[in-house]
């Protein structure tokens, strides 16, 4: 049997048993079953030697079925509403910021990373994004990508869960209005969305397969076009793409290449969600908003995971998805010169091409 046979049935097993530990997840009634629970199971699998390395077309195509669901959120009514956010926005954008670079203190200070793993470790952005910048500079890519991935890990657990055990649920009011499954309009909307993703992908647009499917459903919204819901059950499944995705970025020695590295970024992580919940409560007063809606819009996590959890819990998932996006747009046109800045300041090491 050739390798692509061997890998591709691999991949079968990791999304048979994804799913099962997502409806073990589901059946306990835990939040976000779909996604945490895959993510869990092939973690573990993968800590125990499975070796589960699903192609990326995976991970894609779970992006692409969350970025579409999110983009439908953004109707006419949501888009009014977000247009008096902006005071707020700023504020958030700025501060997120302000707490990667705590993150980067810490590691430099406590795990003695190297200014650019820390910097490029610590900053809350596109792992993918902050992976080869950070190599460009001289960082270790491994720690780079093994920061990120607890990170993750750590924010999308803690913050359901804990949310899940307050009983914090909303009565969301940026719910777009009841519409019904259309089979035809799915299909276009999959077929826009999809060339969307491509589209983005061609011109390099950072995770591509998660904007560009999430800005041609939120304009298909906006303008009233094809309006249709998506079936839950398709919903589950890019839940369980994606956390089949994540779960295998573990292996074996994960937690044995750096331990110091990854038990400050672990300590930083939970201390980030902490320090995210005071500036939610901040701009609570400031923007009217929901303290739980600003939690998840702020909080150092990724951009559809963070939406996701909105989703389910039903807490402005316009929001949580344009503070998330400001932040990572942000970051991503001003890390390099941050850095370069921050570089002559205190002597760090710059890449001549960086």
């Amino acid at each position: 049997m050739d390798k692509a046979a061997v890998r591709w049935m691999r991949t079968a097993a990791a999304l048979v048993l994804g799913a099962l530990g997502g409806a073990t997840f589901a059946w306990l009634n835990a939040p976000l079953p779909w996604m945490l629970g895959p993510i869990f199971t092939i973690a573990v699998c993968n800590l125990a030697g499975a070796g589960f390395a699903p192609p990326i077309a995976v991970r894609r195509s779970g992006q692409w079925v969350v970025g579409a669901v999110l983009g439908l959120y953004f109707t006419p009514g949501a888009v009014a509403r977000m247009a008096a956010l902006g005071p707020a926005l700023i504020v958030a954008t700025l501060a997120i910021i302000m707490i990667g670079l705590s993150f980067c203190w810490a590691l430099i200070r406590f795990a003695r990373a190297d200014p650019a793993t820390a910097f490029f470790g610590g900053a809350i952005g596109g792992a993918s994004e902050m992976l080869v910048q950070g190599e460009r500079n001289g960082g270790s890519g491994q720690l780079i990508s093994a920061g990120h991935t607890l990170r993750l890990i750590i924010v999308i657990t803690l913050i359901p869960f804990s949310m899940a055990m307050l009983g914090v649920r909303g009565d969301d009011a940026w719910l777009p209005p009841p519409m019904e499954i259309s089979v035809p309009a799915s299909l276009a909307l999959a077929a826009c969305t999809g060339v969307a993703a491509v589209l983005a992908q061609r011109l390099r647009v950072p995770n591509a397969w998660v904007l560009g499917p999430l800005f041609c459903a939120a304009f298909m919204a906006y303008s009233e076009i094809l309006l249709t819901a998506l079936p839950r059950p398709l919903i589950n499944i890019g839940q369980l793409l994606l956390g089949v995705a994540i779960g295998s970025r573990f292996a074996p020695d994960f937690f044995r290449v750096a331990p110091r590295y990854l038990a400050v970024v672990a300590i930083s992580s939970v201390t980030g969600v902490v320090m995210a919940l005071l500036l939610a409560w901040g701009l609570a007063s400031l923007s009217g908003l929901r303290v739980a809606t600003l939690l998840l819009a702020v909080a150092p996590g990724g951009v559809a995971e963070m939406a996701l959890t909105a989703k389910v819990l039903q807490l402005g998932v316009p929001v949580v998805t344009a503070f998330q996006l400001a932040r990572v747009v942000v970051l991503l046109l001003s890390v390099g010169a941050l850095y370069r800045w921050l570089a002559r300041r205190f002597g760090w090491r710059v890449a001549p091409c960086a």
